[in-house]
């Protein structure tokens, strides 16, 4: 779990760093999808779709956002990695689907039917499993 030559994090504090990393990850895919929806779809059936594709993406502050928030997010998870096992931690990103599917029911207000809620709680329920191993 918590590697030997390093016991500089506890089991509390991985587990905390771990879900901090997730939830920044999870705010970062929200915000993406805040701007995405603002700049609308674009098909990018030809090059000079796919060139207002990349004007659009580039000149949108939340895309911005939604990336620097990834980066950020994989800079605590470098952390993580140095300390616990990655058999450890990574069962954790299931938690990822679960905080998206709320988050997109509760903000985006998408419609989240009772199989993929069904499947949240059995994500839920391995996370716990794994966790517990």
């Amino acid at each position: 779990m918590i590697k030997e030559e390093s016991r500089a994090l506890s089991l509390i504090k991985s587990i905390l760093l771990i879900l901090l990393s997730i939830s920044i990850a999870v705010g970062g895919q929200i915000i993406l999808k805040i701007g995405m929806n603002r700049i609308g779809f674009i098909n990018v059936n030809s090059f000079q779709t796919l060139g207002k594709f990349f004007s659009e993406v580039i000149k949108s502050p939340l895309v911005w956002v939604g990336l620097l928030l990834y980066v950020l997010s994989a800079a605590i998870w470098l952390i993580i990695l140095s300390a616990v096992d990655l058999s450890f931690a990574y069962p954790f990103i299931g938690v990822t689907y679960v905080m998206v599917l709320i988050l997109s029911k509760f903000i985006l207000k998408e419609d989240v039917n009772p199989l993929r809620w069904a499947g949240a709680a059995i994500i839920t329920i391995g996370v716990v499993v794994i966790s517990r191993g």
